[in-house]
């Protein structure tokens, strides 16, 4: 499967997907550095698909990407984004990171924060705007770690 059909397919199967809960919307799909972005309007079930902690909408995402792969698809990474949640997190996590970032400049020392891979993802691309920070992950799986430190 080319990467116009798997954007197509995993739109189509996220909104056949949400029609299952009753929610018949229109999925806006684009590709963004080979990861499909799938964004979801506002509906009256956004906590439900949204979920505790965002686990409704990662078990979304990974059963799209869990298709995507199962069809063997030259592309098979997928950020799903519901009512813009994504979105505004990451804003508000870039956010802090400059309260962060400012502080590891201040102090000169390290600053170790307990992030989920998408808020790691945002500090470490918002970092690579300083020259004189940088940013790395240390540990595996839940006990990762994003490292924020000055450059010497």
């Amino acid at each position: 499967m080319n990467r116009d059909e798997a954007i197509r397919f995993a739109t189509k199967y996220l909104e056949d997907l949400l029609s299952f809960f009753g929610i018949n919307v229109a999925v806006d799909s684009t590709i963004e550095d080979d990861v499909i972005q799938l964004s979801v309007p506002s509906t009256s079930m956004n906590s439900l698909l949204i979920g505790r902690n965002a686990d409704n909408l990662r078990a979304l995402q990974t059963i799209v990407s869990m298709s995507l792969g199962a069809k063997e698809a030259e592309i098979t990474r997928v950020n799903v984004d519901i009512a813009d949640y994504k979105r505004a997190r990451a804003e508000r996590i870039a956010e802090r990171a400059e309260e962060w970032i400012k502080k590891v400049r201040d102090t000169g020392e390290p600053m170790s924060l307990d992030l989920n891979p998408a808020d790691r993802r945002v500090v470490h691309k918002l970092a690579e705007d300083y020259s004189d920070i940088t940013t790395h992950s240390e540990g595996v799986g839940k006990e990762r770690k994003l490292i924020i430190s000055k450059i010497a």
